[in-house]
């Protein structure tokens, strides 16, 4: 499997030489070599399941059974613990958030390294200057004293990696760093990043945005099923020649779909509005029209707090507040207090978050992916374990979840094999309308090209779907018509054939009532 390495690093701060990671009936690493040079941009690439961040954890403490060896500045390296790692000068910024909601963002930054005064208690006033300092540095509007649970994913996102600066480590390791930030907040990691290295920090940096990886990496290393493939010169290379490692195919081109004839209204929505209490802007969303047919897709774009989680949440029944205005689903009105009315009505929702609103992280991929439906799979009250079975593993097959069965825990999966099962719940809800929320975050450039042609596939079913995505591209592949929220209102409506990037930035960006929209 292991291709000789087309580039040989000058320094290496890490050395990884024959790393073997075996969980319950799955190979995560198998025999994995190569060499991180210091001071370098190193990214780590593959499809979900490649073992990517199984290495990432490794390095940073997470995990601390392997066999082979790891070499840190040309000494043996095995830690015990994330406290260990830090301590040698190792952070990660996960992937999956790893942040305490009920606590405050100062205390999420020194968690289990406060700062304390003379008398030994708590300084707050020294962590929340010091947090300040770091959010400004990364200009996240976020107060120290707001307890993190409150913030949305992308401000969230920041503040795991103001936690990771605080440490000031020699080596940062950034696993999907930018999945959950807009387009904006991306470009000010981009100069953090500049900074960092600027420093002679060394970063890991796994990302499945192929833009981002040949705009950082000075190398890029490529993982396949757990192996070592081999690592490129991004000058040598080419984005398609990359992913073409990453899956060991040539890739189809998803972006081609035949065109789709739209049916009946599925669903309809007349003056949606969601009140924002407390707030200088006093609402959420205002005054919103929308209409998806059968067998259609319909893209909501905006940037981060532009109101296009709320609007599927509105819709959804799962908004903190109760929205006004009018919902039909098929034409008959529809007034969701709670997401098993929306259920109930079709409509189903696949949610952006899949950390903490999504994944049920006790449980096995099977009893994920059933968990709305156990009522079929039941008789006289009695979950019938055949039937239940039979529904996961018709999804597992469908969707090609890479598990080594039903009965595996769901944490064991990668971030992109659990956002398949999450679909596959909803799917087995057999809904009308399907509400996407960012599905692909955190899904590989092979998985996602098979989310867009079983969305394809499904709307030529006779499925409606709304997709709201941080990625414009995705939008654009998907889409049949894209709408354009900005500050919560609507401001652009474009067809398949109208849209393109900068017309879609232009609407994001503008006040509400400034565009017209597309015919």
């Amino acid at each position: 499997m292991s291709t000789q390495s087309s580039a040989t690093p000058s320094t290496p701060i890490i050395s990884i030489r024959e790393v073997s990671v075996e969980f319950p009936g799955v190979l995560a690493l198998d025999r994995v070599s190569f060499d991180i040079s210091a001071g370098e941009l190193h990214a780590i690439v593959g499809e979900n399941g490649a073992g990517k961040s199984t290495l990432m954890k490794l390095l940073s403490g997470v995990y601390t059974r392997y066999d082979g060896q790891i070499f840190f500045q040309a000494e043996p390296l095995r830690f015990s613990s994330t406290r260990d790692a830090e301590r040698a000068g190792v952070s990660i910024i996960h992937q999956e958030l790893n942040l305490v909601e009920q606590l405050s963002v100062s205390a999420n930054i020194f968690l289990g390294r406060e700062r304390r005064t003379r008398l030994g208690m708590l300084d707050d006033r020294a962590m929340n200057g010091a947090a300040a300092e770091l959010l400004a540095e990364l200009e996240c509007r976020a107060a120290p004293t707001q307890p993190v649970g409150e913030l949305r994913v992308g401000d969230q996102q920041l503040v795991e990696i103001a936690k990771a600066l605080s440490l000031r480590s020699q080596i940062v390791i950034m696993d999907e760093p930018t999945s959950a930030l807009t387009e904006t907040e991306s470009e000010r990691l981009m100069r953090i990043i500049g900074r960092l290295k600027a420093r002679g920090v060394t970063i890991l940096y796994i990302s499945h945005k192929m833009d981002e990886v040949f705009r950082l990496a000075d190398r890029i290393t490529v993982l396949r099923d757990g192996k070592f493939v081999s690592t490129v010169l991004p000058a040598d290379s080419s984005p398609r020649s990359v992913a073409h490692l990453m899956v060991g195919r040539e890739m189809e081109d998803a972006s081609a779909f035949a065109k789709r004839t739209p049916g009946k209204v599925a669903l309809e929505v007349e003056g949606l509005s969601l009140a924002w209490p407390g707030h200088a802007q006093p609402y959420r969303l205002k005054d919103i029209d929308i209409k998806v047919h059968e067998g259609e897709v319909l893209g909501i774009a905006g940037l981060m707090g532009a109101g296009r989680t709320e609007l599927l949440e509105c819709l959804y029944g799962a908004s903190r507040l109760p929205p006004t205005g009018t919902i039909r689903i098929a034409g008959q009105p529809a007034r969701f207090r709670h997401p098993a009315d929306a259920l109930r009505a079709g409509v189903a929702l696949v949610t952006e978050d899949r950390k903490r609103l999504g994944v049920f992280s006790q449980l096995t991929v099977g009893q994920n992916i059933t968990m709305c439906t156990l009522r079929e799979a039941a008789r006289l009250g009695w979950i019938r374990s055949k039937a239940e079975q039979a529904q996961a593993t018709g999804i597992v097959e469908k969707l090609r979840v890479r598990t080594p069965g039903t009965e595996e825990s769901i944490t064991n999966l990668s971030g992109g094999n659990q956002q398949k099962c999450l679909i596959g719940r909803g799917l087995l809800t057999r809904p009308k309308v399907l509400l996407l929320d960012d599905p692909t975050r955190g899904v590989d450039v092979g998985a996602k090209g098979e989310l867009y042609r079983l969305i394809d596939g499904l709307c030529r079913e006779g499925l409606a779907v709304i997709v709201t995505s941080s990625e414009l591209p995705e939008l654009l592949t998907l889409s049949d018509r894209i709408l354009v929220l900005c500050e919560g209102r609507l401001t652009g409506e474009f067809t398949r054939s109208e849209a393109t990037e900068q017309r879609i930035m232009e609407a994001a960006t503008a006040r509400a009532g400034t565009l017209p929209r597309a015919s």
